[in-house]
C-alpha cells in the first residue's frame, strides 16, 4: 500500500533515519489517507528521545516534553513528533502518571485506542499493522486495541471518541468495546467539560448526529447530558408528531447541514418538552412554553459544557424563537425579522425546515407553504433593501440631536417609535419624511 504523505513529513522521517533512527507516521492520519480522506495534521512517531529530535532540527516547539513530543516546525507548518514511549499508570483517569520511552514501535502502537488509530507507515517499509486496523476499517468497525476495559479506565475520554469516530466514519462499535462503554460510562466523571464540548461538537457535526442515539443507549449522555435522556424518554401524544421528544431531536440534526450552531439548535430545541408536557382529558400531549423555557435550560447546559457567549447566544435565541410562525406576509416578516434578528434570521428558517421535517405529515402541505411564503418574502426584503433594524433606519440619534432633541434614554425611544413605523409603512424610511412625521406628532 502505497499513501501519499506531505514532503515535509517526509523529509522529516529522512533526517531522522538518516542520523540512525526510526521514525513513521502515525495514527489518525494514516487512518484518514487510506480512507480517501484529508488528514487535519501529520503525527510523527520516532525512537529518537526528545532532546534527540531537537538536536536534529533548527525550529522546534516544546509542545509537550513530559510525554515525548516536540513539534518540528518546517515551511511554517508544526509536525508534532513523539518518542515512542509506554504509558505508567492512569491514576486519574485520563493522564498517565508517567510515561517512559521506549525503542519498540510495536510498545507504542499497543497503548494507543482504537485499532483503526493504531496504524503506523513508512514510505519504504510501508504499512506497520499489528493490530488489524486495515480488517476493521474493511469491516467499518471500531474496536479498542487490547482489552476495552483497560483502555477505557485508563483515559475515560475514550468512551466519548469511540461514539464519537463511529459518527464521523459511519462505523458501529464492536460489541466488547461497546460493552465496556456501557460499564465505564460512569467515569466520564473524571473529563473536564472543555474536552466533552469538544467531542460532542465533532459528533454533532459529523454526517451521523443521530449516532448520540448510541451515546444515549450504553449511558454516556446519562454523565453529561441527563436533560437528553429525558426526551429519549418522553413521548408525543399528539398528531404533529410520530416520535418521542428524542428521537424527533436525533431526526432533526440530521435533516440540517453540519454547523455547530444548527446542530446544538436541533439537539436543545426541544430540551424543555419533557418538563412543560401537559395531557389534556383527551390524551393529547401539549407542550406550551416549551421554547422560553428551553432557552433557559439550553443556556445552563451550553454554560456548563463551557461552550463560548457568541455560541451560547446565537443557540439559545434561536429556540426562543424556533416555534415563532410569522404569517407569509412582508408586514409579518418585516417584524419577525427584527424580533429575531438579521443575521439569525436565515439561519432560523433552516431551523423550522427541520424542525418541520422530523415531524409527523400531519398538515405538512400547509405548513411547508407557509414557510416557503415566509422565505419568499424574506428575500423580497433583502431585495429590496427595507429596514428591519436600527442600523438601517434613515435617521440616527445625531440627526435627532441635530433636530434639536435633548440626548438621552428619550432618544431610543424616538428612535424605536419611527422603527416601528417604518416596519409597518417601508416606503416612509427617508430621513426628511421621518422627520417630518416626528413634528406632525
Amino acid at each position: 500500500m502505497k499513501l501519499t504523505i506531505p514532503s515535509n513529513a517526509e523529509k522529516i522521517l529522512h533526517i531522522l533515519e538518516e542520523n540512525g533512527y526510526e521514525a513513521y507516521v502515525v495514527g489518525g492520519c494514516v487512518r484518514d489517507s487510506i480512507l480517501g480522506r484529508t488528514p487535519d495534521d501529520w503525527d510523527i512517531t520516532t525512537s529518537a528521545s526528545p532532546e534527540q529530535v531537537k538536536e536534529l532540527f533548527h525550529r522546534t516547539v516544546d509542545t509537550g516534553l513530559q510525554h515525548g513530543t516536540v513539534t518540528v516546525l518546517m515551511d511554517k507548518e508544526g509536525y508534532e513528533v513523539t518518542t515512542y514511549r509506554v504509558d505508567g499508570d492512569y491514576e486519574d483517569g485520563r493522564h498517565p502518571k508517567q510515561v517512559m520511552f521506549t525503542s519498540s514501535l510495536e510498545e507504542d502502537l499497543k497503548r494507543r485506542d482504537f485499532t483503526i488509530n493504531a496504524m503506523a507507515y513508512h514510505p519504504v517499509r510501508g504499512l506497520v499493522d499489528l493490530f488489524h486496523g486495515m480488517e476493521d476499517m474493511q469491516a467499518k468497525i471500531i474496536r479498542c486495541v487490547g482489552d476495552p476495559m483497560e483502555r477505557f479506565r485508563e483515559d475515560a475520554l475514550r468512551i466519548l471518541r469511540a461514539v464519537r469516530f463511529s459518527a464521523q466514519l459511519g462505523f458501529t462499535i464492536e460489541k466488547e468495546t461497546k460493552s465496556g462503554i456501557r460499564a465505564l460510562a460512569p467515569n466520564l466523571k473524571c473529563v473536564s467539560a472543555e474536552r466533552i464540548q469538544t467531542e460532542l461538537v465533532k459528533l454533532l457535526a459529523s454526517p451521523h448526529p443521530d449516532y448520540l442515539r448510541v451515546a444515549y443507549e450504553t449511558g454516556i449522555t446519562k454523565e453529561f447530558l441527563p436533560e437528553f435522556d429525558r426526551c429519549m424518554e418522553t413521548e408525543q401524544n399528539t398528531p404533529h408528531h410520530c416520535y418521542t421528544v428524542g428521537e424527533h431531536i436525533l431526526n432533526s440534526m440530521m435533516l440540517i447541514r453540519p454547523d455547530k450552531v444548527l446542530r446544538l439548535t436541533m439537539l436543545l430545541h426541544d430540551i424543555a418538552k419533557p418538563v412543560m408536557r401537559k395531557t389534556d382529558e383527551n390524551g393529547r400531549d401539549h407542550f406550551k412554553m416549551h421554547a422560553t423555557e428551553g432557552e433557559k435550560m439550553a443556556k445552563t447546559i451550553l454554560r456548563r459544557l463551557k461552550f463560548d457567549n457568541d455560541t451560547i447566544s446565537k443557540v439559545t435565541r434561536l429556540i426562543r424563537y424556533h416555534d415563532d410562525r410569522p404569517m407569509p406576509e412582508m408586514r409579518s416578516v418585516r417584524h419577525a425579522v427584527n424580533r429575531i434578528g438579521e443575521e439569525l434570521f436565515p439561519l432560523y428558517l433552516e431551523v423550522q425546515e427541520a424542525d418541520m421535517l422530523a415531524q409527523s405529515e400531519y398538515h405538512r402541505e400547509e405548513k411547508a407553504a407557509r414557510l416557503q411564503g415566509v422565505t419568499e418574502c424574506y428575500h423580497r426584503v433583502l431585495k429590496q433593501k427595507q429596514c428591519v433594524s436600527l442600523k438601517t433606519l434613515a435617521v440616527t440619534g445625531r440627526d435627532l440631536i441635530s433636530a434639536g432633541y435633548k440626548p438621552g434614554p428619550e432618544l431610543g425611544e424616538i428612535l424605536k417609535k419611527m422603527l416601528d413605523h417604518v416596519l409597518e409603512y417601508p416606503q416612509d424610511n427617508d430621513r426628511e419624511k421621518l422627520l417630518a412625521l416626528l413634528k406632525e406628532r
